[in-house]
């Protein structure tokens, strides 16, 4: 990991953690800083640690080694004062379908402890939030599943928390409703507090993260904002994307490495880190029309993940 961390107050600090289940290390020597009043997400494939780390931030888990700290306490002394200052948003739909919404966001402003005179004004901003007004007194099993994950979003910041955990918010939407939530999601940045965002989604984390941390195997690979992490490990804002099957996607793979441009697989595709989308014309073994199925692209988080990783999101 090349970069340093973010500079300036930590809303949460891991210090040299390592979480093992029996033989398996869910997170290895981990050194992590997320930045009080940022946007932080964690990217990695299933498996990285990503949810592990979220229950050692809550104090649901407890590190083998090393130390956690969170909005200033350390974990998991202190995990009842950081869950009364933390909002989770999990990832697996919890809610009670025999409640109202309304009456969720109640039970939820009652145990985290706002006090009874500020009680129906939090609930009422919760249900603004999430733009659930008009069906306050609707049971949640009449909800879409758009309305319930933003209700599970107004549920975590009922009681105006200082951090925020979304553990993959969006998984299994439809692209509507997933930018109908990143709505939701940059209200809470609007509030001051400080969001950790896990998400497989590439645009996700390029659309609401400041600051992307890359793990792979319970390790920090990288660390950086969107768009240092395309400049440093894709070397250019577009690259060229040519698309075949395996005889073609080895011809341009060949002609590649014979013209020194970087590249990566990408599925039924060889994406070429260079702008010039005549990068390769006239390659040795390219055969007539292999260069026509070409697009060019924006570089991605995608992009810089597999060449850091060589795993797939």
């Amino acid at each position: 990991m090349s970069s340093p961390p973010p500079a300036g107050p930590a809303a949460v600090r891991l210090r040299g953690v390592t979480k093992r289940f029996g033989d398996l290390v869910a997170l290895d020597a981990l050194d992590l800083t997320v930045p009080t009043g940022a946007c932080f997400g964690l990217l990695g494939p299933n498996g990285a640690g990503k949810s592990t780390l979220l229950a050692l931030v809550t104090g649901a888990a407890v590190a083998t080694s090393g130390e956690v700290e969170v909005l200033g306490e350390l974990m998991p002394g202190a995990h009842r004062e950081v869950l009364a200052r933390t909002g989770l948003v999990p990832q697996l739909d919890n809610l009670d379908g025999e409640l109202t919404c309304r009456e969720n966001l109640d039970v939820y402003a009652r145990l985290y402890g706002v006090p009874r005179d500020r009680r129906a004004a939090a609930v009422d901003d919760a249900l603004a939030l999430a733009r659930l007004t008009d069906r306050d007194d609707a049971f949640v099993e009449e909800l879409s599943g758009g309305m319930r994950r933003r209700l599970l979003i107004a549920r975590g910041l009922v009681h105006t928390p200082d951090l925020v955990l979304l553990d993959e918010p969006t998984v299994g939407l439809d692209p509507q409703v997933r930018q109908e939530l990143w709505s939701a999601i940059e209200k809470i940045r609007a509030t001051g507090a400080t969001t950790v965002l896990t998400t497989h989604y590439i645009e996700e984390a390029e659309r609401l993260c400041d600051v992307v941390a890359v793990v792979s195997h319970g390790r920090l690979v990288e660390l950086g904002s969107p768009t240092d992490l395309v400049t440093r490990h894709v070397g250019s804002e577009v690259v060229v994307e040519v698309h075949g099957d395996a005889d073609r996607q080895g011809r341009v793979r060949a002609a590649a490495d014979d013209r020194g441009v970087r590249h990566r697989a990408a599925g039924t595709s060889v994406v070429l880190f260079t702008d010039d989308s005549h990068a390769l014309d006239g390659g040795d073994g390219l055969m007539a029309g292999d260069l026509d199925h070409r697009t060019r692209r924006p570089g991605n988080l995608e992009d810089v993940f597999v060449t850091l990783t060589g795993e797939t999101l």
